[in-house]
């Protein structure tokens, strides 16, 4: 496995409006890709359940809903730690496995931290998620306090009115402030992706973000009409890679929204084995945000171990 031990975070680069303002996007070329990926055939048997098991190291454990308690956040929290049954781990010859974080609200950081105690990172949505749409003082004030409670990733929102207005040095300004109130703890910047109209916006937002220091650029909060597709995904990781290639940082991605099939995690798999190599397969640079995608990949491996299907219930979330 690839180790993280040496990984140097992505430091600020400044504001380059030059370069933002001259990024184009060819949407019918992206379009194209995107079938291209959803088309092939898939790999199958225990290269399928191999992609299984990676997928599950990189997913984000999530629950976000306004009836999230105590108890359920524990009981997340334990699922993520230990996310396939021990017959079908044995079965796979997979001596240990979790997944790569769990993301709760600020709320629920205390009883995560009281079960995972330091195991698994603990991310935090803030930045008045999932709108953003709140005093900037509020917002930063928001991250410290997350950070003071345990949480060693933030998952921010930014203020899409700065994107469609095209003012990139608000954004820029917002991004850098929220990184100095993260301190130590991995940023995650939230794109709000359906709600910026244009491929192009989607590009220049994952520009600004990363130049002011984003560990991770993500599409969606969940919450949008539209959140994770293909197209999307495509066009932020080649910006992180063009940006890897001028400044030397590796940034990670993390699709949220709408990831909930196995297939769909493996073609994300494939997406940034392609476009970015196999060193982006690893969780300190790829995510998936999910909630109910773990049962479904764990329906797959039990049918890979026994050939059967169980019902869903059988493998069921908190």
């Amino acid at each position: 496995m690839i180790q993280a031990l040496d990984f140097k975070r992505n430091e600020a680069s400044g504001l380059d409006l030059g370069w933002v303002n001259q990024i184009k996007v060819n949407r019918n070329a992206a379009d194209r890709r995107a079938v291209s990926l959803a088309n092939r055939r898939t790999v199958k048997k225990e290269y399928q359940a191999a992609w299984l098991v990676q997928a599950i190291k990189c997913i984000d454990l999530t629950t976000l809903g306004g009836d999230d308690t105590p108890g359920r956040v524990e009981r997340l929290c334990m699922k993520a730690m230990r996310p396939l049954r021990t017959d079908i781990m044995e079965a796979l010859g997979v001596a240990s496995l979790s997944t790569g974080a769990v993301c709760v609200y600020h709320e629920m950081i205390a009883p995560a931290g009281r079960i995972l105690q330091g195991r698994l990172p603990i991310a935090a949505v803030s930045t008045a998620f999932p709108a953003g749409l709140a005093s900037m003082e509020t917002k930063v004030r928001e991250i410290e306090l997350s950070v003071a409670a345990g949480a060693t990733e933030i998952d921010i929102v930014i203020t899409r009115q700065h994107v469609l207005n095209a003012n990139w040095q608000a954004l820029y300004d917002e991004m850098v402030a929220y990184r100095k109130a993260c301190g130590d703890a991995h940023i995650k910047s939230i794109l709000g992706t359906g709600d910026l109209t244009t491929l192009e916006n989607v590009a220049k937002a994952s520009w600004v973000c990363m130049m002011a220091g984003s560990d991770f650029i993500k599409t969606s909060t969940g919450k949008e009409g539209v959140n994770a597709t293909i197209p999307v995904a495509l066009t932020m990781v080649r910006a992180i890679r063009e940006y890897h290639e001028q400044t030397g940082f590796q940034v990670g991605f993390k699709p949220a929204g709408g990831v909930s099939s196995a297939k769909s995690a493996l073609q994300y798999l494939a997406l940034m084995k392609e476009e970015l190599g196999r060193e982006w397969l690893e969780p300190h640079l790829f995510r998936i945000g999910a909630s109910s995608l773990l049962t479904d990949i764990e329906r797959q491996l039990e049918h890979y171990v026994t050939g059967n299907y169980s019902a869903n219930h059988r493998h069921a979330q908190p």
